[in-house]
C-alpha cells in the first residue's frame, strides 16, 4: 500500500492514478527561479511553436526528423545557434513542445509553465502532475506521439480567443509549480505535492469534491 512520488509517471510502466503521485520534473541550474518566471505579451510572441533538445528516445527523434530545420513556424532545434537564449525563446513562443525523453517527463512542462508559453505535452501513457486537481486540458495541449506530423495544423487551429484564454490559465496555474526559496505559500509546488499525496494517503477521488472545483474554477476564468 506504498505511495510512490515519481517524476517518470508512466502508465505503461505501472504507474497508478489513483495511488501515485506524479512529480512535476524542474531543472534549476541555480536553484533559483530569478528571470524564469514570465513572458512577452501574447501580442508580442511571433514564434507558434518552439523545442530545442537532444535525441533522447524515439518520440524527440520522431519530433526531429518531422521538423528540424522545416519551418519558421514550428522551430525545433537539437541545438541552438551561438548566441541565442534558450529562456528567451520560451518566452517569445506561443506553444512550447514538450516532448518525452528517454522518460515521459520532462522539465521543458514546467519551463513552458514558467515563460507563460503553452505547454505542449507530446506523449503516450504520461499523467502530468496534479491531474485530480488541474485540468491540464483547459492550459496545455496534449498530443499523442501519432500526431507529431499535424503538430502545425493542431496549433493553427486554436482559434485566437482560445489561445488567449489558455494563456491566461496558464499565468494562474503557475504559482501551483513555483519553488520558493523560503517557507512554503499557499498551493505552490510543495502544497500540492503534500495535498497530492494526502489525497492518496485517503484513498479517496475528489473530482467533484468542492475543493477540487475551486483549483478548477481558477483555470476556467
Amino acid at each position: 500500500n506504498s505511495i510512490r512520488v515519481l517524476c517518470n509517471a508512466n502508465t505503461s510502466e505501472g504507474f497508478n492514478p489513483s495511488k501515485d503521485v506524479s512529480l512535476p520534473e524542474i531543472n534549476l541550474l541555480t536553484g533559483e527561479i530569478t528571470g524564469l518566471l514570465g513572458g512577452l505579451s501574447p501580442s508580442r510572441r511571433p514564434i507558434l511553436a518552439f523545442f530545442a533538445g537532444r535525441l533522447h528516445g524515439h518520440i524527440r527523434y520522431l519530433l526531429l526528423e518531422q521538423w528540424k530545420d522545416r519551418d519558421q513556424d514550428v522551430q525545433v532545434y537539437e541545438r541552438l545557434p551561438a548566441r541565442v537564449s534558450y529562456n528567451t525563446m520560451l518566452k517569445k513562443s506561443r506553444f512550447c513542445l514538450c516532448p518525452s525523453g528517454y522518460e515521459v517527463a520532462s522539465p521543458r512542462v514546467v519551463e513552458a509553465i514558467y515563460a507563460e508559453c503553452i505547454p505542449v505535452l507530446i506523449s503516450d501513457g504520461y499523467v502530468a502532475p496534479f491531474s485530480d486537481v488541474l485540468n491540464w486540458k483547459a492550459f496545455s495541449v496534449m498530443l499523442p506521439v501519432k500526431d507529431i506530423p499535424n503538430i502545425k495544423n493542431i496549433l493553427m487551429g486554436i482559434s485566437q480567443t482560445q489561445y488567449l484564454r489558455m494563456h491566461r490559465r496558464v499565468k494562474l496555474v503557475q504559482k501551483h509549480f513555483v519553488v520558493n526559496g523560503g517557507p512554503p505559500k499557499r498551493f505552490d509546488l510543495f502544497h500540492m505535492i503534500i495535498h497530492s499525496i494526502w489525497l492518496r494517503r485517503l484513498n479517496i477521488h475528489i473530482q467533484d469534491s468542492s475543493h477540487t472545483n475551486f483549483l478548477k474554477l481558477q483555470e476556467d476564468d
